[in-house]
């Protein structure tokens, strides 16, 4: 069955940064496009990054510049390189790939205060 587990959220001061990863499994993970999203308190989840099976990247306007997706197909994982953290970058953050349906992890809380 698919699965994806996301690690590397944390508490981090303004300017900070931090490098969220996802790993996948139970589907061939290079043919699909795997995505980044996030949702802060009282707000609608919203898409944070994308990167397709050739490596083509798509960002939101709010984090381009400052946030990296990538992805490593050997193992299986996908990255979130997050850089000059802003308070509006809290959220629980979440990868999805679109397989048979769309599939979720289970979140990964960033905060980012002084």
């Amino acid at each position: 069955q698919v699965q994806l587990v996301e690690s590397g959220g944390a508490l981090v001061q303004p300017g900070g940064s931090l490098r969220l990863s996802c790993a996948a499994s139970g589907f061939t993970f290079r043919n699909y496009a795997m995505n980044w999203y996030r949702q802060a308190p009282g707000k609608e989840r919203e898409l944070v990054a994308n990167i397709n099976s050739s490596g083509g990247t798509y960002y939101a306007e709010s984090v381009k510049g400052r946030f990296t997706i990538s992805r490593d197909n050997a193992k299986n994982t996908v990255y979130l390189q997050m850089n000059s953290l802003k308070p509006e970058d809290t959220a629980v953050y979440y990868c999805s790939a679109r397989v048979s349906r769309e599939y979720w992890g289970q979140g990964t809380q960033v905060t980012v205060s002084s």
